[in-house]
């Protein structure tokens, strides 16, 4: 490893031609929490009460907390350093390309961060994939890793402890218990469909799909390791005329693929095509997932904005 530049192979499996639809890393996610929830317990016996060195500065409520990262390039593979400096007392993240450099390159806001442990994707045991929302209502992906899993694992759990600050902040009269399944939260389904265009007359091209239930958004990609989405469209309820549905494929235009399915909304019908009939199904039900899931305030504010479905 060179001293501030690498270049992983980040998509051994995803770009050799596998398309297997993915419920998007829990069983990794939980792997390198639970190594580290085993260490830190019956090792470094973080959990006596006791004061000690290996205890981590989220623990002990230091803030800011500051970290260096590998960074995936926003349009290259290549991982370069780069510093991290976590704020409880703004609520933000922020991120610099130089280590002594005074001006962020980014300052994230907790109010729509998310953090999930991406390691098939990222290509690293360690790989975290951090998205928000900037500019025009986009998301930005950040993948990074460290190569300590200690640190990668206090760094996602300081992260986690952060965005609960804000979030008791902006709700005082809600318990813990029922802010805690809005901390982080990982996609409901990711995986390679293909797509067609607004009119449905153009070719099927492969794609790289993301479902998220908490937003309630179907986010499409080129490659999964995509820094923005190409498009996204806002999944309702039922009652809001969305629905989804199993369709036949095999035409001059499908591709390859001839497993497909369509997406109802209020102003179009969105076609995807599948590789495999138990992808197929997959997708379709976790869309209808999504469907059956009551919707919020904030979903209801969604609905007004302008979504780049450019699907």
């Amino acid at each position: 490893m060179q001293n501030n530049f690498l270049q992983l192979n980040s998509e051994p499996d995803l770009e050799r031609g596998q398309t297997t639809v993915t419920a998007c890393s829990l069983a990794s996610l939980q792997t390198v929490l639970k190594d580290q929830w085993v260490q830190a317990k019956y090792e470094r016996r973080e959990f006596t009460g006791e004061s000690n060195a290996a205890q981590k500065p989220y623990m002990l409520g230091q803030y800011p907390f500051e970290i260096v990262l590998w960074k995936k390039g926003k349009k290259n593979k290549q991982f370069l350093k780069r510093s991290f400096l976590l704020s409880q007392k703004d609520f933000t993240l922020r991120y610099f390309v130089k280590e002594d450099c005074k001006v962020p390159k980014h300052v994230i806001s907790m109010k729509d961060l998310n953090a999930v442990f991406q390691p098939e994707k990222i290509g690293h045991a360690h790989g975290l994939q951090i998205s928000f929302l900037h500019g025009d209502e986009r998301t930005r992906n950040l993948f990074v890793y460290h190569e300590n899993a200690q640190l990668i694992v206090s760094f996602f759990n300081a992260l986690r402890k952060t965005r609960l600050a804000y979030l008791q902040k902006k709700n005082p009269a809600l318990q813990i218990c029922d802010l805690i399944p809005q901390l982080t939260r990982p996609s409901l389904m990711e995986g390679y469909m293909e797509k067609t265009g607004p009119t449905q007359r153009e070719p099927f091209k492969r794609r790289w799909f993301t479902l998220c239930a908490m937003n309630r958004k179907l986010l499409y990609y080129k490659t999964p390791l995509d820094a923005t989405e190409l498009g996204a469209v806002f999944i309702g309820t039922e009652n809001h005329s969305y629905s989804v549905a199993e369709i036949s494929g095999h035409s001059s235009r499908s591709g390859r693929w001839h497993c497909g399915l369509s997406l109802e909304t209020p102003g179009r019908k969105f076609l995807f095509m599948c590789e495999q009939e138990q992808d197929q199904q997959d997708w379709i039900s976790a869309l209808r997932k999504v469907i059956s899931l009551p919707m919020s305030a904030e979903d209801y504010a969604s609905t007004t904005q302008a979504l780049h479905n450019d699907i």
